[in-house]
């Protein structure tokens, strides 16, 4: 049958599983469920979201939801001591949480906020993965720095992705087709670091 770049890529993944005793795809469940707190960017940002949309050129865009640190910067942006038993401890990880209910006890309002709950480099499509009190919204490409977004703030790569393939949020909404972005962007830009990339599977907590 067609190997597809989503079919390899699940593939090597699930090699990796299996050689790795230490690795947190181990297990019944194949994902690693992370939760980060951002800012919103949205409209009500004014000029800010206006010259934003001018600059992207993604009209069709009605909020931005990424982890890219200079659209929506995470909130809990300093790490305390009580942190580190709570969070993931590797370089550029720092600012993901293990656990919910510590993210949110460190919070005293997130009504303006989104608590994001996210997997790194998924094997298989999770948008119809029961995730209690959160919803699927897409994926995003993250550089390996988890600093900036390969599909909405790098001037887009209209070689490899058009504008209006981002959904309202500027995600990406089909997993094979995130995958085969992510995979042409480091083919076809090898210089661009930040065409070296991830993809995250984005969750949103319902209700904030």
């Amino acid at each position: 049958m067609p190997q597809t770049s989503a079919w390899r890529y699940r593939h090597s993944i699930e090699a990796g599983k299996k050689d790795d005793p230490k690795s947190p795809w181990q297990g019944e469940e194949p994902v690693q469920r992370l939760y980060i707190a951002t800012e919103k960017f949205d409209p009500s940002h004014g000029t800010g979201w206006k010259e934003y949309i001018e600059w992207s050129r993604l009209t069709q865009l009605t909020e931005v939801v990424t982890l890219d640190g200079m659209l929506c910067p995470a909130v809990l942006g300093e790490i305390k001591d009580s942190y580190w038993p709570h969070i993931v401890n590797e370089d550029f990880m720092l600012g993901f949480f293990l656990d919910l209910d510590f993210l949110l006890s460190e919070l005293p309002d997130t009504r303006d906020l989104n608590i994001l709950g996210v997997i790194r480099k998924p094997s298989e499509d999770v948008s119809s993965l029961t995730w209690d009190g959160f919803a699927f919204l897409g994926y995003d490409l993250m550089d390996k720095a988890v600093g900036n977004s390969a599909l909405s703030n790098c001037g887009g790569f209209p070689d490899v992705f058009a504008n209006m393939e981002l959904s309202s949020v500027g995600l990406l909404e089909d997993f094979d087709r995130a995958v085969e972005i992510h995979d042409l962007l480091h083919k076809t830009h090898p210089e661009e670091r930040h065409a070296d990339c991830d993809h995250w599977a984005i969750f949103r907590r319902q209700g904030d």
